[in-house]
């Protein structure tokens, strides 16, 4: 497996962060949140699309709207909601040719669980439209690995590559010094705040997981976030 720019092979999610650990000058990484109440869907999707920049300018469904091309619904579930959020492209008057989802269950104290990710590949041409709604600098992604089937299935969401949680990420600035870390949480997502400069991702050890992941060189521009997708092997052949 290897780590590359995303385009989105999962997003895929898509998907930003959480805990964040800053090490050295240089990093605007956010604090750790506060304990939080889910008490409605809207709450619910917030706390979702806050784990994302593809999320966040994305607004609730309504089924009077023709068109509506990319928008999340929630339902109740069992001490919270399940959020899917959902992207479509192509002729979106009459329903839309392609779509791409995400799900994720949300608990009243505000714990995510990945649930799966389905659809067509979004084309970076809307992933980018998607991106300009963030308003954090900085890098954001989705940690899996793979394959989780000894023959792999695209059409089988079974076989999709797993959320890896608990994965440490470094990042180094110039001449290899730490300047953030960072811990996936439950849904394999992380996000950090950077100043724009060049950086490399740098992947540590997963227990349970073969080899490490390897590093990813990228670059923060003023205003944007970079997207990276990260693999690890799952060993199964």
């Amino acid at each position: 497996m290897h780590t590359r720019p995303r385009s989105l092979a999962l997003l895929a999610l898509v998907a930003a962060a959480l805990v964040v650990a800053a090490c050295g000058g240089g990093t605007t990484a956010s604090p750790t949140p506060s304990p939080v109440t889910v008490d409605s869907p809207e709450a619910a999707a917030r706390l979702v699309a806050a784990k994302s920049p593809l999320f966040e300018g994305i607004e609730a469904r309504d089924p009077d709207l023709i068109g509506q091309a990319h928008w999340w619904e929630a339902v109740a579930i069992d001490d919270g909601w399940r959020v899917t959020f959902r992207v479509g492209w192509g002729d979106c008057p009459a329903g839309c040719i392609d779509e791409h989802t995400w799900t994720y269950d949300v608990t009243a104290d505000g714990t995510l669980g990945f649930v799966e990710e389905r659809g067509t590949a979004v084309p970076q041409q809307i992933l980018d439209e998607l991106r300009a709604a963030a308003q954090v600098t900085g890098v954001a992604g989705r940690v899996v690995a793979g394959p989780t089937c000894p023959v792999e299935n695209p059409a089988d969401p079974t076989c999709n590559p797993r959320p890896v949680a608990g994965a440490v990420l470094v990042v180094t600035g110039a001449g290899g010094a730490e300047v953030a870390r960072v811990t996936t949480d439950a849904t394999g997502l992380f996000r950090i705040g950077l100043q724009p400069g060049d950086y490399t991702l740098e992947p540590q050890p997963v227990e349970g997981l073969v080899g490490t992941a390897s590093p990813v060189t990228f670059t923060v521009t003023d205003g944007n976030e970079t997207l990276l997708d990260v693999g690890y092997d799952t060993g199964i052949r």
